[in-house]
């Protein structure tokens, strides 16, 4: 995926799960791991999970077909 790929709240997969896009910067997008059990963990911003940095290069191994790693 590119970075024009995502929107906020977009659910994608990579290799550790599923995660959802928080935030889009001009070179980077944002995200939260969506591994909890309880969902207001992802009411926010701001959220109670982590938030990580995607680059261009994280970008790539990144897909909205779960089938791609599961």
């Amino acid at each position: 995926m590119t970075k024009n790929d995502f929107h906020i709240s977009l659910e994608f997969y990579i290799g550790s799960g599923k995660w959802r896009c928080t935030d889009i910067g001009t070179r980077v997008i944002v995200a939260i791991k969506l591994d909890r059990d309880d969902p207001s963990w992802y009411a926010g911003p701001p959220y109670a999970v982590v938030e990580d940095v995607f680059d261009e290069f994280d970008m790539g191994g990144c897909s909205l077909d779960p089938d791609e790693f599961f």
